[in-house]
This record gives structure tokens, C-alpha cells and sequence, in this order.
């Protein structure tokens, strides 16, 4: 782009490899702009309260934080639950999350995964929520694995940029889904659809395993 222009964490990443008999994924973020990850302005698109809210978590739970980069919610979520496992396919954002000056919490375990591979059994985790990353991951395959690893009437709680937002902060439209598309995808991998929104920039769904 024109010298100057703001540097776009999202077109120049390859696509990551996609799982045996899929397609690629969409880009991940950018690792090297890990730091944009620790910027407050986050909390405009979704909150610590609707994240919990979606979630209908307990203390004492077990919650994946899938797509947690730099731990930004996972931190946030973390006093409220029992332990935390932050999934993220990029061994770089766990690096960038433990070097932080407040360092990983004690209840949060990283783990470096595909999110259609996951290294756990099934009917382990008491919840996830998806922060701004549903579109990477999100599959027929990935989610259907997910929800394997959920304990059933557990919730999956989803916030990200919408393909009805305007494009202007965020991956291209062309790599989003709209709630409509993402509750179909849910449901396909055996999600029951709790709650969705379509909001100004972004959607939120409250999905049920």
C-alpha cells in the first residue's frame, strides 16, 4: 500500500495447513504485531462481562480460551473459572503471553493445536470461547472436534467480526462469516444455538454441546 499506510496483520500471513482432506484455513493473525492483541480498544467489540455471560461458566470449570494469542481475555476470564487451557496453533503467541510482566496465571495451561486436532479426550472441558477467531478455525471438522472435547450442555461462547460489519477494523469481509453462515456451521458439527447477535462490526453466539 501507500508509504505510511497501516500495516495490515492479516493479508501478507500464508494460509495455515488445513487438517487431512480439508482445505487451508484462513490467515492467522500476524505474530510478529502481537503487541495490536494488548490494546484495551478490544473491550468496544466485546467485553469481559458478555464473554461470561455467553460462556455460563462456574468457578471450578475447566474453559478453553481457542485462538487466545496473547492471553488477553484468557487473563481476564481466568479469576472466574477454575483453570484455563489457552489453544493456539502459533508457538509465537505463547512466547509473546509468557514473556508479559504479569506472566501466565498458575490456572492457565498453553497448548500449541489445531483446533480440529486437539490433544484431549473427549467430554473434558466444562466450556470455550472464541475471541475474534472463529473465522480461522472454523469448520465442519474443527468445530465438530470441539464439541467433542465439551462436556454435553456445556457452552461454546463465540465473538467475532462479522461479514455484515464494515470491513474498516478487522480481517477483509471476504474472510468472515455472518451469523446466519456460522450458526449453520455450528449445527452441522452438533452445536445447539443458545443465543446469536449480529451487532455493529461483530456477532456473538452462545452455542451448546
Amino acid at each position: 500500500g501507500p508509504s505510511g499506510a497501516p500495516r495490515s496483520p492479516y493479508p501478507p500471513v500464508p494460509p495455515r495447513p488445513g487438517a487431512p482432506g480439508l482445505p487451508p484455513g484462513p490467515p492467522a493473525f500476524d505474530s510478529s504485531m502481537a503487541s495490536a492483541l494488548e490494546d484495551d480498544s478490544r473491550f468496544q467489540f466485546v467485553s469481559v462481562d458478555e464473554l461470561l455471560a455467553l460462556l455460563g461458566a462456574s468457578a471450578g470449570d475447566s474453559i478453553a480460551d481457542v485462538g487466545s494469542g496473547t492471553g488477553f481475555y484468557t487473563d481476564r476470564i481466568a479469576p472466574y473459572v477454575g483453570t484455563v487451557c489457552a489453544i493456539d496453533l502459533q508457538p509465537a503467541m505463547h512466547a509473546y503471553y509468557a514473556e508479559k510482566p504479569s506472566g501466565v496465571p498458575t490456572t492457565v495451561d498453553r497448548v500449541t493445536a489445531d483446533v480440529g486436532r486437539l490433544p484431549m479426550r473427549s467430554d473434558t472441558l466444562d466450556g470455550a470461547f472464541s475471541t475474534m477467531t472463529f473465522h480461522e478455525f472454523a469448520e465442519e471438522g474443527a468445530l465438530a472436534e470441539l464439541e467433542r472435547v465439551l462436556v454435553e450442555g456445556s457452552r461454546f461462547a463465540v465473538a467475532d467480526w462479522s461479514a455484515e460489519g464494515t470491513g474498516e477494523v478487522g480481517p477483509p469481509q471476504s474472510e468472515r462469516y455472518d451469523l446466519a453462515a456460522a450458526e449453520e456451521l455450528a449445527e452441522a458439527a452438533g452445536f445447539s444455538v443458545r443465543r446469536g447477535q449480529e451487532r455493529r462490526e461483530t456477532f456473538v453466539m452462545s452455542l451448546e454441546a
